[in-house]
């Protein structure tokens, strides 16, 4: 049974960098302070829990990292966290730096990690750190509106392009298991189809023939956004030139939507998020997770969580497509 009295806390990341960890960090480690609680960092996720990589953290460590993107803790994945033994000793080092509470940012695995460590008794928190939006507690992830608008001004660019040249687009954005990104951007963008993953058997046939169609029409130029779950963007490419004749490029954007200054509500959202985190542990609660849902910030049990489901909304999609007529 874990103590629920928090006397130092401690902060990582984990997983996927996303913009906005910092801002959480900051928060986390400034409500701490204000509260009279010490605040251990620990470097590059579990990772670096293992390799006992814990810093001691101050109000000045976390000054001017607001409009940062990435994480000043840096992050990494750990195989490790995920065996019985790795758990264990994870825990026990928590208990030998004194860390009575532990706020973890990340997604759905880094989660599974600090549900286990709840069970070896430490305090934790989850905070929803994904630029995919998959997490299904939670209608708001850290990162995803910086990364949706990331890909976004990038594919306006390559429609700039992709006009002069009268070309067919391929631009693959990030999300190999969730289509958010793609569904985002190919509304915010016009895109004429969107390939997510939750998607598997779309027809390239049909969006050849509906190229052709188009052409036809005197359409300048098609764009598709396709999600890094759907990939072979450059041989879809080559397949959908050699079938339509139209010349047809494919840009994969990549890490690039990860990085970048975060966005006003990535720095709003995620800063109270991190104070909420903290403000949960001193009530006594841990095995959560702090979500944001119909303009509230609530907090759910981990492992209530980690079991629920969440799906591309069919009607968004629906509106995609018939916008893109």
């Amino acid at each position: 049974m874990a103590d629920k009295t928090i006397r130092t806390i401690g902060v990582l990341t984990s997983g996927g960098d996303a913009p906005g960890m910092n801002a959480a960090i900051r928060a986390v480690v400034r409500t701490a302070l204000g509260k009279g609680l010490k605040v251990r960092g620990i470097r590059k996720g579990y990772q670096g829990l293992m390799n006992e990589e814990i810093i001691d953290l101050s109000a000045r460590d976390v000054s001017d990292i607001i409009e940062r993107g990435g994480t000043i803790l840096q992050t990494a994945r750990c195989k490790e966290m995920r065996t019985e033994e790795g758990q264990q000793k994870a825990a026990a080092i928590c208990k030998k730096y004194g860390i009575d509470g532990l706020v973890v940012i990340g997604g759905d695995g880094s989660f599974a990690g600090a549900q286990k460590l709840a069970n070896l008794g430490i305090n934790t928190i989850g905070l929803p750190g994904t630029i995919d939006l998959d997490i299904a507690c939670t209608e708001y992830t850290i990162g995803f509106d910086t990364a949706v608008n990331t890909a976004m001004e990038a594919i306006d660019k390559v429609r700039d392009t992709s006009t002069s040249h009268e070309r067919c687009s391929i631009i693959e954005v990030m999300g190999r298991d969730a289509g958010y990104l793609a569904l985002w951007c190919g509304i915010a963008n016009g895109a004429e189809k969107i390939l997510m993953p939750e998607e598997h058997d779309f027809d390239e046939a049909a969006i050849i023939k509906d190229i052709q169609e188009s052409r036809k029409r005197g359409k300048k130029n098609y764009i598709i956004i396709n999600a890094e779950g759907i990939g072979d963007s450059i041989n879809m490419a080559k397949r959908i030139e050699e079938a339509t004749g139209m010349e047809t490029r494919a840009t994969v954007l990549g890490h690039m939507q990860r990085g970048g200054s975060p966005t006003c509500k990535d720095r709003v959202y995620a800063s109270i998020m991190g104070s909420k985190a903290v403000d949960l542990l001193l009530e006594g609660k841990s095995n959560r997770v702090v979500g944001y849902k119909h303009g509230e910030y609530i907090d759910f049990d981990i492992d209530e969580a980690l079991g629920m489901h969440k799906s591309i909304p069919q009607y968004q999609y629906d509106i995609a497509k018939q916008l893109a007529l």
